[in-house]
């Protein structure tokens, strides 16, 4: 989350009201992401508080908005905990604030975990398998339009900017990503709506007796149709790697395979492709962080992702294309 179109109390106000949401207490910017602008935001109706988060999509377009939206109510009705999108009288659910595309969703209670472990990892793998399932008879279409199109139109712009050896591993890997995609294996994978952006700092947990309990998934913006085994794979390499040195986890992805496994079975083509599919994933958010670093938005709230995190496990997982050890437990 970031702040790169300023909106004021009165803004925010006016857009509460025509979706009957009550009045406005508190506005306050977000740090977290990249992409868009967002804002909590905190109203008052029929004397009970309601918490809400207020995005501008800075770079999605109108047309494009209502698969992300859809697809979030389209999970909630089908009891995936995820935050129900508001619409006004008519059922719209995408405005103009500031001559920007705007939505308003509920905010999940609970917190971040920045150190997952098992237990979490089992949550998270569940019902994402869960998700998966959910999202099947959704009847909207988009691609994940940072697939492997967009990987190609980035890499060109972002490897100027790298010295020798950075260039030459990420030159190596879309090339391998490229032949990839060519097979009929790859094709052949079970596709559907997937979040895409899985991240430990993208879920809410709560402590109860001592365990924790998933209490959602949020910020879709970047959810499109690809195979699910991507979207696994995304989830891998952030929540089953050592964050310090990008290795793999081996404890927190037995944990997390084996909790998806049970819900969905993967095939053995998923199997087989597991491993390249992590090199995939990696590339995808190195390559994005590249060009949010050297090609940076001006934001009054920012923080910054370093890139050299998924060059770290992009190394690790092309180290690991003929062995991921978790599949042992699954097979």
């Amino acid at each position: 989350m970031a702040v790169y179109t300023e909106v004021s109390f009165d803004e925010a106000s006016a857009l509460l009201r025509l979706l009957q949401l009550g009045e406005l207490q508190s506005l306050q910017g977000c740090v977290g992401g990249i992409e868009n602008t967002n804002y909590f935001v905190s109203a008052l109706k029929n004397g009970q508080h309601h918490d809400y988060v207020l995005t501008l999509f800075e770079r999605l377009t109108l047309n494009q908005l209502p698969f992300y939206l859809r697809l979030m109510k389209h999970l909630a009705q089908r009891g995936i905990a995820v935050p129900q999108p508001h619409a006004n009288a008519l059922g719209e659910l995408v405005f103009k604030v500031k001559g920007k595309p705007a939505a308003v969703v509920d905010k999940l209670s609970g917190q971040k975990e920045p150190q997952p472990g098992p237990a979490h990892c089992a949550l998270v793998g569940a019902m994402l398998a869960r998700m998966h399932l959910a999202g099947r008879d959704f009847d909207m279409r988009q691609p994940n339009l940072r697939g492997l199109d967009w990987w190609n139109d980035t890499a060109p712009v972002v490897l100027p900017y790298l010295t020798d050896g950075p260039k030459n591993l990420l030159t190596q890997e879309l090339a391998y990503q490229n032949q990839l995609a060519s097979q009929p294996a790859y094709a052949a994978l079970p596709r559907g709506p997937i979040h895409a952006d899985l991240f430990r700092d993208n879920v809410m947990f709560e402590t109860v007796a001592g365990q924790p309990v998933l209490r959602g998934f949020f910020d879709f913006y970047f959810a499109g149709v690809d195979s699910w085994l991507f979207d696994l794979a995304v989830c891998l390499n952030d929540w089953c790697i050592d964050q310090t040195s990008g290795a793999h986890h081996a404890v927190n992805a037995h944990y997390f395979l084996t909790a998806y496994n049970a819900e969905r079975p993967l095939q053995a083509a998923e199997k087989e492709l597991l491993p390249a599919l992590l090199r995939a994933a990696a590339l995808r958010f190195w390559l994005s962080r590249l060009w949010d670093f050297y090609l940076p938005r001006q934001a009054s709230v920012l923080q910054a992702h370093d890139p050299a995190h998924f060059e770290r496990i992009m190394r690790h997982r092309a180290d690991q294309i003929r062995d991921y050890p978790a599949l042992e437990s699954i097979t």
